[in-house]
């Protein structure tokens, strides 16, 4: 298994075991799973307008997981960090310095 495979398949874990519901858990959390992979921010991959909308997505179908996550961090950054790895695009964002709470920016 590749190290993306890994990552995704661990993202993939955590959301299922925080969705409210078999269609948060069986149809979302594979697709944001995979999309956590992709290089841009994580709520326009997903076709979302707004990181507002990704946290009424969250909230709605993953709402223990978004109860824990910090105002200051973004979702992709909030993931990764709970299963302790950076994410995938982090290497080359160019809004580094807008993600609050984040390792790489110093």
């Amino acid at each position: 298994m590749t190290e993306l495979e890994t990552m995704e398949s661990e993202i993939l874990k955590l959301l299922q075991k925080n969705a409210n519901d078999e269609y948060a858990k069986n149809t979302l959390a594979p697709w944001i799973a995979k999309t956590s992979l992709k290089m841009g921010h994580l709520y326009s991959d997903l076709g979302l307008i707004s990181r507002k909308e990704m946290g009424r997505v969250m909230n709605t179908n993953f709402s223990l997981l978004a109860s824990k996550k910090p105002d200051e961090i973004r979702w992709k950054k909030f993931l990764y960090d709970c299963i302790g790895k950076t994410a995938p695009a982090c290497a080359t964002c160019k809004d580094i310095t807008n993600c609050f709470k984040c390792d790489l920016a110093s």
